[in-house]
């Protein structure tokens, strides 16, 4: 069983490390993230030091997802720079709509088009996968118009793929959670702010700590209301002394006006199901179906 593991990675490796040849030296967009992470990965292996990763630094990215992007570059062997980024002055993206994610990746893919200046012929690369293509991604139309190609998708790569490709790399990523920028967390119509992406990012941080999960979300609602999502092993012990007034009283000392439990879990994607169903971005638009 081994050895077939091995052989549908290798092949998995290989259709990959072909389309980058294709591609010619890169600049990764890279979160640190297992999907951006195994392209930052395959790069390197490809083109060596005329491969970049690039991070955008803002806001919207938890401290602990930076250092973890930081030190996974670290462990890939690929040159690393950190790209701040101001899509928080953008009012598009700070009224929150359902094109949130446009604005964001527009602002982030004009950053790196500059940095690309300095390193001629690059071509710049993100890390969507084929399961992205059904989902709602408004930042991939922000890719094609910026001319950023997606390797994983043209590799034909799931997400499955992608995380037996992070194992067979020995990338510290390969059991990492889905974490999506701390923006997501805020219900859509309510304004994106530094101070509620901090406030968010303080309280996840906090509940990791206090009932040992891994995976979470709190989720910014209207009138300051704090939804946390839970998996539902997790439910009896939140809600239980002396969690639930520890959690309560930190979640409003943080700022929070109220503090609720969702009954249903963690699920990705727990905003989604507000949005309308076509999100129009400027000259286009993008099916909803899903998404952080």
């Amino acid at each position: 069983m081994t050895e077939t593991v091995q052989d549908s990675s290798a092949d998995l490796a290989e259709r990959l490390l072909q389309v980058l040849r294709g591609v010619g030296p890169c600049v990764v967009a890279y979160s640190g993230g297992v999907d951006s992470a195994v392209v930052a990965k395959a790069a390197a292996l490809q083109w060596g030091a005329r491969a970049l990763a690039v991070t955008a630094v803002s806001p919207s990215l938890a401290a602990a997802d930076r250092e973890l992007a930081r030190q996974e570059a670290v462990r890939i062997g690929i040159a690393h720079e950190e790209l701040f980024t101001e899509e928080f002055l953008r009012a598009e993206y700070r009224r929150n709509s359902g094109d949130r994610c446009f604005w964001c990746k527009d602002t982030l893919y004009r950053a790196i088009q500059q940095l690309v200046q300095s390193y001629p012929d690059r071509t710049v690369l993100n890390g969507a996968n084929q399961d992205d293509l059904g989902d709602h991604r408004p930042g991939m139309q922000a890719a094609q118009q910026h001319g950023v190609r997606s390797p994983l998708i043209e590799a034909g790569l799931r997400k499955s793929d992608v995380r037996k490709l992070a194992v067979w790399w020995g990338l510290n990523s390969a059991d990492k959670p889905a974490s999506p920028c701390l923006s997501s967390r805020i219900a859509y119509g309510v304004e994106v702010t530094s101070e509620r992406t901090l406030r968010i990012d303080q309280a996840e941080v906090f509940l990791r700590e206090l009932l040992r999960c891994r995976e979470l979300r709190v989720r910014l609602e209207q009138n300051e209301l704090a939804r946390i999502e839970l998996p539902l092993e997790y439910l009896v012990a939140a809600a239980g002394n002396p969690q639930r007034a520890q959690i309560s009283q930190r979640l409003r000392e943080l700022g929070f006006r109220q503090v609720t439990l969702d009954l249903e879990g963690f699920r990705s994607g727990g905003l989604n199901d507000r949005l309308p169903q076509l999100v129009t971005l400027g000259s286009g638009s993008v099916s909803v179906e899903g998404a952080n």
